[in-house]
């Protein structure tokens, strides 16, 4: 854990930029690690729930809310390596809860490998409260009383494990315990026979020694004769060691700090890497100076910061990513201070952690101005690249119903005499439908909603957690300027939605429409903008020019329309569009690649067209490079409804009718992208009966 108030870096550069994963390595012809590895490295240690506290500044008594995020440092360097291109894999344990599936889930996201992360049983995951009171006061609580992970045991993995890795890292918590040294030992004694490149980030918390009261995660030094004696049994099984001046204090049991390297050096022949705060690190390779100032320090960009708690956890990440790689070691102690700076500027520790691209740009914008970037929590561009460049699923093909409408759904229920708390249950029927779908075709990955919280919260709480693409609408139906639903603090109606949920904005947006009102729409879609990318959600704009006499309509209008919304700064994970010809086609994906290569895609809309006309629109964007699918509404959902908001058919044919269409769409625009549903379905085969 990196303690200082600031933190520094200028990362790996290579012809100006960091070096990604699939950069080559150093030139060097010995590299450091055997050959034929499957993974990178194995961290084996703490992996718990961190739960932060939103309120800045205040007292950890007087915090309201927190954020849930993953937390322990070895799961911390797992997920920072993972999210730098490496193969890392976890090694602990976490309890058969919600908080562990969070964890394995949230690894396995970033692409860490979890097949030894076991459930245990008998324990629960363990938790930490964190503050940010301000620059040099963090507050902490560990929850941590017979917890999962330190239960971990030699019976949880086998040598061929450990000697699958180029490299084992450990952190210190997981010596301070009879159990959880064992293990440790177990692991480092595969590690040594199996020619596995050894780890230690000594990460010394006196609380989880017992040195401290329970509820005092905060201090950070308490010397310890016994915690010293036992440091310097294991150190001389390591190759590399990572700590901060407190900690190779404890390592080395000396008040200085240069007494208490050389006592570490006596123990192990081990590389050294000194985490120096803002000055950045010091690396000892050889033999201790007899002055801290005769070595090299490698340093930086400083910047201000937010949040120190996680930062060494980001620095071990960065300098693991280019020591892995055989990369010179002066190369991996600027890419560990770059992360390290990024994340004390940022809440959180592991969804902090930058990717290869932001590290790129943090870079190279520090050279040109490091003044801007003592402050890379205000840049647009870097924040972005945060958002966007990290892994995360891929949607191939979005095939989604949407019953998002409000107003039409209210008309049918007065043009039926239906009561209007029929709708809610309507739509629960529709996410049924949509269900069987996805299991009768094998669909899974692919199917998307889109539904509205006025009528249809039952269902989008039906919906959630299915792994669905799932679109939220935000606007108020009908307004022009665009009016959001729920008022215009659009922040705080995203407070309470699901992070898988999308917001969706439709817009009547013309280029050409009078200015009064494009600045108007403009401004609700900029605050929108704002409001998801400090909530997380996606974003999903549906734009629609008017077709009014007084505006032209060109058929460039939707490209023009995007256009002017990029040249404002606005990035929309989704766009929704309707059918257009080959040629505008081929002009938009022109413009989401030069303007933004990270979006999501674009799904077609359908406005009320028949199944003919939709296939012909299907087609027209069958080449495009953005289109991902569609998700229409209205062409599905509108004569089943009717007949049954009028109790002309009950609840199986509606679902029935809801299928038919809705897999028609599916059959057809698969048809025009090469691909086909093989599977038949219940739908089908209540088509055929009814022919027969």
């Amino acid at each position: 854990m990196n303690h200082s108030s600031t933190s520094s870096g200028t990362g790996i550069v290579n012809g100006g930029g960091l070096t990604s994963a699939s950069a080559a390595t150093s030139t060097a012809t010995v590299s450091r690690f055997a050959p034929a590895r499957s993974r990178d490295i194995v961290c084996l240690g703490r992996l718990a729930v961190d739960l932060y506290a939103q309120q800045v500044g205040a007292r950890l008594e007087d915090v309201s809310s927190f954020a849930k995020y993953l937390g322990g440092s070895s799961a911390n360097i797992a997920f920072g390596c993972a999210r730098l291109g490496l193969a890392s894999s976890m090694l602990a344990r976490v309890g058969n809860d919600h908080m562990g599936r969070f964890l394995t889930e949230t690894l396995t996201k970033e692409g860490c490998d979890v097949s030894h992360v076991r459930v245990d049983q008998e324990r629960l995951t363990a938790l930490v409260l964190l503050g940010l009171k301000d620059r040099d006061t963090f507050p902490l609580i560990f929850y941590r009383e017979n917890c999962a992970d330190m239960a971990v045991d030699e019976a949880d993995f086998d040598e061929a494990y450990i000697a699958s890795s180029k490299a084992l890292l450990i952190t210190g918590t997981h010596f301070s315990t009879e159990q959880v040294n064992r293990t440790s030992r177990r692991a480092l004694d595969y590690a040594r026979r199996n020619n596995v490149r050894t780890v230690l980030d000594i990460d010394y918390r006196p609380v989880l020694w017992g040195l401290t009261g329970k509820a005092d995660g905060e201090t950070r030094f308490v010397a310890s004769e016994g915690v010293t004696a036992h440091l310097q049994r294991i150190l001389p099984l390591f190759d590399l060691v990572i700590g901060t001046e407190e900690e190779f204090r404890i390592a080395g049991g000396k008040t200085e700090l240069v007494d208490a390297l050389a006592m570490v050096r006596a123990v192990t022949p081990a590389t050294l890497v000194l985490k120096r705060g803002p000055m950045g690190c010091q690396i000892i390779d050889g033999k201790v100076p007899a002055k801290l100032d005769d070595l090299p320090i490698h340093g930086g960009v400083e910047v201000e910061v937010l949040n120190v708690l996680g930062a060494g956890d980001a620095f071990a990440s960065g300098f693991l990513s280019g020591w892995l790689r055989d990369q010179p070691l002066e190369a991996c102690a600027r890419s560990a201070n770059a992360s390290g700076a990024l994340v004390v500027s940022r809440h959180g520790c592991a969804p902090a952690m930058p990717t290869p691209a932001e590290l790129d740009y943090f870079l190279r914008e520090a050279k040109a101005d490091p003044q801007r970037m003592r402050r890379p929590d205000r840049d647009a561009t870097l924040a972005r690249l945060h958002r966007v460049s990290p892994a995360r699923k891929q949607w191939d093909e979005v095939l989604g119903f949407a019953f998002d409408h409000r107003n039409q759904f209210f008309e049918l229920a007065q043009q039926t005499g239906a009561d209007e708390a029929r709708i809610v249950q309507l739509k629960g029927l529709f996410v049924e439908a949509v269900a069987q779908t996805e299991t009768a075709l094998g669909l899974q990955g692919r199917i998307g909603i889109l539904s509205d919280d006025r009528y249809g919260q039952d269902a989008l709480n039906a919906a959630t957690g299915r792994d669905w693409w799932i679109g939220r609408p935000v606007e108020l139906p009908g307004s022009v300027p665009l009016v959001f639903d729920h008022g215009r603090s659009i922040g705080t109606t995203l407070i309470a939605w699901p992070q898988e949920h999308i917001a969706k904005c439709l817009v009547q947006f013309h280029p050409d429409e009078p200015v009064e009102q494009r600045l108007e729409q403009e401004a609700q879609l900029r605050a929108l903008y704002d409001a998801t990318q400090a909530s997380g959600h996606e974003l999903l704009l549906e734009v629609i020019p008017p077709k009014h006499a007084h505006l032209p309509q060109a058929p460039d209008i939707v490209y023009r329309a995007l256009k002017r919304l990029y040249n404002i700064g606005i990035y929309p994970e989704w766009w929704k569009l309707e059918p257009m010809d080959a040629a505008q086609w081929q002009a938009v994906d022109a413009l989401i690649a030069e303007r933004d290569p990270y979006c999501r895609g674009v799904v077609l809309l359908g406005l009320s067209a028949g199944v003919d006309q939709l296939d012909e629109g299907f087609r027209a964007a069958a080449q495009s490079a953005t289109c991902r699918g569609f998700t229409v509404g209205r062409t599905i959902f509108h004569e089943p409804s009717h007949a049954w908001l009028a109790g002309e058919i009950g609840d199986d044919e509606l679902i029935a009718r809801v299928r038919r269409t809705f897999e028609t769409l599916i059959a057809s625009w698969r048809a025009t992208r090469g691909t086909t549903s093989t599977q038949p379905t219940t739908a089908d085969h209540a088509h055929q009966e009814q022919a027969a």
